[in-house]
């Protein structure tokens, strides 16, 4: 699995973003995915997951209603769509291959791309 983050940037308050996320090693739908951010001075949460079959998924309740996760296959790719964004919502974010565990948290990952900035401006 290697996993390549894409599509952060700078952004207004209520603007929208689409994270993408390619696993260049081909194995991509044996894994759930999550993405997850890391704010500056706290500590990395989670924001969304979802099953390998892209059957279901599950969000962290500080996105809800405004993120949505997504994946293709057939491209080997993950999306995160980012919608009415908020300042508190600047982070870098990853995205990550989960191994075994609840998917909420970040132990449970085995596999994490480089990470890209999202920037929120008030």
């Amino acid at each position: 699995v290697q996993l390549q983050a894409s599509g952060g940037g700078l952004v207004q308050a209520g603007g929208s973003l689409r994270l993408s996320c390619e696993d260049s090693g081909r194995t991509f739908s044996r894994y759930h995915m999550g993405w997850f951010r890391q704010a500056p001075g706290k500590e990395r949460e989670f924001v969304a997951a979802i099953l390998w079959s892209g059957s279901s998924s599950v969000y962290a309740d500080s996105v809800k209603g405004r993120f949505t996760i997504s994946n293709d296959s057939a491209k080997n790719t993950v999306y995160l769509q980012m919608n009415s964004l908020k300042p508190e919502d600047t982070a870098v974010y990853y995205c990550a291959a989960h191994f075994s565990g609840s998917l909420a948290y970040g132990s449970s990952y085995r596999y994490w791309g480089q990470g890209t900035l999202v920037t929120v401006s008030s």
